[in-house]
């Protein structure tokens, strides 16, 4: 377990690899300990994973993700069933990361995918229809646009 100084330290760290994008990623972080997500930290090779968990259950609700193309987070939602309809009102840019995201191999063909993964999202946006890879589909580049979309689909995860 790490402690809280080496914690805040690694924090500060991820922060100075985020650019352009400190201020957004900063929003979002202040956003989810807001509503008591508890931060995980791990330093891998391609530098820090910033995941919130939930904070009664030990489920990720999202990971800062670091890519060439920038910042993003990658959000596990739990209650997509319930707020569904919100998908359509996105952003293009947005929606079009959605699209091209890859397919869940195991809702299509259960054998096609390793057994211990977690089933992916089948939803509805736009009234069409899709299954997507859990750790791919909600995958947002934290943007100045799809900053309060971002917040907004996270904020529909704590409705009751």
């Amino acid at each position: 377990m790490m402690d809280k100084n080496t914690a805040d330290k690694n924090y500060d760290e991820f922060l100075e690899t985020t650019g352009a994008s400190r201020d957004r990623v900063e929003e979002i972080n202040d956003f989810l300990m807001d509503r008591s997500c508890k931060r995980e930290i791990k330093t891998a090779k391609s530098g820090f994973t910033v995941s919130y968990l939930l904070q009664d259950s030990k489920k990720t609700l999202a990971t800062f993700v670091c890519r060439k193309t920038g910042i993003k987070l990658r959000i596990f939602p739990q209650r997509l069933n319930e707020y569904m309809g919100f998908l359509d009102t996105l952003p293009a840019k947005m929606k079009k990361e959605i699209i091209k995201s890859s397919v869940c191999k195991r809702l299509i063909n259960p054998n096609d995918c390793n057994p211990k993964c977690v089933m992916g999202y089948t939803f509805v946006m736009d009234k069409e229809y899709y299954q997507k890879c859990r750790y791919m589909a909600f995958m947002p580049t934290v943007t100045e646009e799809s900053t309060p979309f971002i917040k907004e689909f996270l904020q529909n995860e704590f409705m009751q």
